[in-house]
């Protein structure tokens, strides 16, 4: 490996320090129904995120707000800090199509439809908010 692209992988494992990951793998609700959860929570504190999820309507919020919990373990595991004392952001929120469950529909005059049953994978990664000009100050 050449030293560029060696400093490059240092730098990457140096990010990767400060962030926690935590996936669910085939949930069965839809990916779109997934996303539009995902969309509420990208970039938000984890406070007000795990807020949102908790009064959420959406059957889908349950399974989200487990897997953020899981991820702000994962990150105080890794730090050996509480999550409380320092301000956890949700990063970046991954939405994937899982494998489909392919099934029969009963339609009239003895025919059958295809209907897929959809499932996805979520990556959900935890990090420290940025420090911002008026922090400092």
């Amino acid at each position: 490996m050449g030293s560029r692209k060696r400093i490059a992988a240092e730098k990457r494992k140096e990010a990767q320090k400060e962030v926690a990951v935590a996936t669910l793998r085939k949930e069965p609700t839809s990916p779109r129904k997934m996303r539009q959860l995902a969309d509420n929570i990208r970039g938000v504190e984890v406070e007000r995120a795990l807020g949102i999820l908790r009064f959420s309507t959406r059957t889908a919020s349950k399974p989200l707000e487990k897997l953020l919990m899981s991820a702000i373990a994962n990150w105080e595991a890794k730090n050996e800090k509480k999550a409380g004392d320092t301000k956890l952001i949700v990063k970046t929120v991954m939405v994937d199509e899982s494998t489909g469950l392919k099934r029969m529909l009963p339609a009239p005059q003895g025919r059958a439809y295809r209907m897929k049953k959809r499932s996805n994978h979520v990556t959900l990664v935890v990090d420290t908010a940025p420090e911002t000009a008026e922090n400092n100050a």
